[in-house]
């Protein structure tokens, strides 16, 4: 039995990038931050960032995430990992990870945004 999950649920980095593949799909990319924070063995509250690298595709991308996703705003997000590795131009591997996203719900916006920024990116 296998299982390729991830549930995420923070905040935006920066606004969705939406674009098509050549035949068409739509394809939106974005990003989003989560934290931990603990105390650490000296009783110092320490916060870990971590940023996931999402993807989406069709409808799912073009109709709900690019029209109403910003930056700085509360998501959740459901999906597979994905792990892609090349081989760079100067001759390392590169690697990355990321969510492909089929769950995706809204969460409250950030508290600056403003009516006008709304507008512009429906």
């Amino acid at each position: 039995m296998n299982l390729n999950r991830a549930q995420i649920m923070g905040r935006v980095t920066r606004d969705p990038e939406l674009r098509n593949t050549p035949s068409g799909v739509a394809v939106a990319t974005f990003s989003v931050a989560t934290n931990y924070k603990y105390k650490n063995g000296a009783g110092e509250k320490v916060e870990n960032i971590s940023f996931h690298n999402c993807v989406a595709f069709g409808k799912l991308a073009s109709e709900v995430i690019a029209k109403y996703c910003v930056k700085g705003q509360e998501v959740y997000v459901a999906g597979r990992l994905d792990y892609q590795e090349w081989i760079k131009q100067d001759g390392s591997k590169g690697h990355k990870t990321q969510i492909i996203v089929d769950e995706f719900q809204l969460g409250q916006k950030p508290a600056g945004i403003t009516a006008c920024r709304r507008a512009a990116i429906s």
